[in-house]
């Protein structure tokens, strides 16, 4: 009877999910699978953050309900950081809402501002909130590239010119998920008059605007001079402080966006749990050395994977950004697709990573590989997969790969 419902016909079967429930039989059977499929970080949040969410948690008054767009000193810590990070002001009270990660504030957004009919740009390949919250809302979605370069420029205006309606909504994502792609001020620039040009609402989705390597930091949106006129960006603790099960993000930019959102969210819930509210102040507010040590620990995870996995004969190339290597299958098992490719890799390696084509259909002939066990656990991956693709036939370097 499911199948008869508006919104549930609308979606297509989620394919991540066929992978998810073959790691999960495979774990049950008493497997040893090292999971690199999901995005769930495996580092526990600071020592100052669990103990602010203990302390709050003990008080008599603090177990009602909570105000739906956040407390006001989370609220105001997430302006701080604004400030500290990018050199942005915002306001607080008009500017800022705290969603329950920066998932649900993308759905809130769209069921918010999305009319059925409305035509919304979104990258392709992307993660499946960024075009999902949209159709669940009644849209219809014309996609653009995910690589940020000339083509993108071209697929926008080629969108505008021959999509009617025209398209009202445009989703940005950098450092991409799933792609790991950045860009530069530059690119927001561009984008930001593009945008007010061709009266197009911007929402970019900068959850991994910490998890930067190589020296060259994140750029958001709202550096650009204007760009509060446009745009509205969403921000998350899940990666940052590795508090991904919390669900605390954040909604910043155009006070109508985040006046719609606000209002629409004070309907569906009464926020997040006022002591984990509380910690996530003590998250921004306080030291900052656990944002640089994750920062650091990924980064030489990033080398690990790509130096191991490099030698067992898959060459994958480094992502500048986020937990997430995008990685083109081996050329001679390319015609396995996907999907089959990472059933097989479960299957032979007991390695899981996340197909492409989940993404989208240009995610075709890549896989996701999510950099969430620790270095050792990536070499076992690395020799794993090495004698996969020799039980495969594909030549592997004479060298060992851990």
């Amino acid at each position: 009877m499911s199948d008869e419902f508006y919104r549930i016909k609308r979606l297509p079967p989620y394919v991540i999910a066929e992978v998810n429930a073959m790691r999960a039989q495979a774990r049950a059977g008493g497997e040893d699978i090292i999971d690199l499929g999901m995005g769930n970080p495996d580092l526990p949040p600071p020592d100052h953050v669990i103990d602010k969410l203990c302390e709050v948690a003990r008080k008599p008054d603090a177990h009602g309900y909570s105000a739906s767009r956040g407390i006001p000193g989370l609220r105001k810590a997430q302006a701080n950081y604004y400030a500290r990070r990018f050199g942005v002001e915002v306001d607080a009270d008009s500017e800022v809402v705290v969603t329950m990660g920066s998932k649900e504030g993308l759905a809130s957004l769209a069921t918010a501002i999305t009319a059925p009919g409305d035509v919304v740009l979104a990258p392709n390949p992307s993660y499946p909130i960024h075009t999902f919250g949209f159709i669940i809302a009644g849209a219809t979605i014309r996609a653009v590239p995910t690589t940020p370069d000339e083509r993108y420029w071209e697929a926008l205006e080629r969108a505008m010119n021959f999509t009617v309606p025209r398209p009202s909504i445009l989703v940005v994502n950098y450092p991409s998920n799933p792609t790991a792609e950045t860009v530069d001020l530059a690119f927001y620039e561009r984008l930001v008059a593009w945008a007010r040009d061709n009266k197009v609402w911007v929402i970019s989705d900068l959850a991994y605007s910490e998890l930067y390597f190589d020296g060259k930091p994140t750029t958001s949106i709202l550096q650009v001079k204007g760009a509060k006129d446009v745009a509205v960006e969403f921000t998350s603790l899940s990666k940052t402080y590795s508090m991904a099960g919390w669900r605390i993000g954040f909604a910043v930019g155009n006070k109508q966006l985040i006046a719609a959102m606000t209002r629409v969210k004070s309907y569906l819930d009464y926020g997040a749990f006022t002591p984990i509210q509380a910690a996530a102040c003590a998250a921004l507010n306080g030291p900052q050395d656990i944002v640089e040590r994750n920062r650091q620990l990924y980064h030489k995870r990033r080398d690990v994977l790509v130096e191991s996995f490099g030698r067992a004969g898959w060459e994958i190339p480094a992502p500048a950004a986020s937990m997430f290597a995008w990685a083109p299958l081996p050329p001679a098992l390319a015609h396995l697709g996907s999907l089959e490719f990472s059933k097989q890799l479960l299957t032979c390696a007991q390695v899981a990573v996340a197909p492409g084509v989940g993404y989208g259909e240009n995610g075709e002939g890549f896989v996701r590989i999510a950099m969430v066990e620790n270095e050792q656990r990536l070499r076992q991956a690395a020799r794993n997969v090495k004698k996969y693709l020799q039980s495969m036939g594909v030549n592997t370097p004479a060298r060992d790969s851990a």
